[in-house]
């Protein structure tokens, strides 16, 4: 992974075989970013997904395996008890095979290059879990 900083933003490069939250992680937490935003593109062969499950009160996850270009990455980033939360929602395609797919981000695996950008926001917003919906949430004080 390689990045660059202008102004508030990060401009950073994913190389085949780099997990996404992973190399997003480690730039926010260098970069001391607690909060902000993420959008990206690029292509994966492996993608972990998931959706919340009202009724089970818990992520349901599918993992997809193939070429697929990351038609949306967007997300934002906070942190949870001091430490950085990212929460990142993807959909990848591949539209000779027809197919979609898209959720909360688990786990992506670049399988060619990646490119995202994060925007630093001044300030700080932690997170804290909320037994009522199953989440972790924006928490202002």
């Amino acid at each position: 992974m390689e990045y660059r900083k202008f102004g508030q933003d990060y401009v950073v490069r994913m190389q085949k075989g780099e997990e996404i939250l992973a190399d997003l992680t480690a730039v926010c937490e260098k970069e001391h970013i607690t909060l902000g935003t993420v959008q990206g593109i690029g292509a994966v062969g492996e993608v972990m997904l998931g959706v919340f499950s009202r009724e089970q009160f818990k992520y349901l996850s599918q993992e997809y395996k193939g070429d697929f270009e990351i038609a949306s990455c967007s997300g934002n980033i906070s942190t949870m008890a001091g430490k950085t939360y990212l929460h990142v929602h993807m959909v990848v395609g591949n539209v000779v095979k027809k197919e979609l797919h898209g959720g909360h981000l688990n786990q992506g695996i670049i399988s060619l290059t990646g490119e995202f950008i994060l925007h630093k926001i001044e300030g700080n917003v932690e997170r804290e879990y909320s037994s009522e919906v199953g989440l972790n949430l924006f928490k202002f004080n």
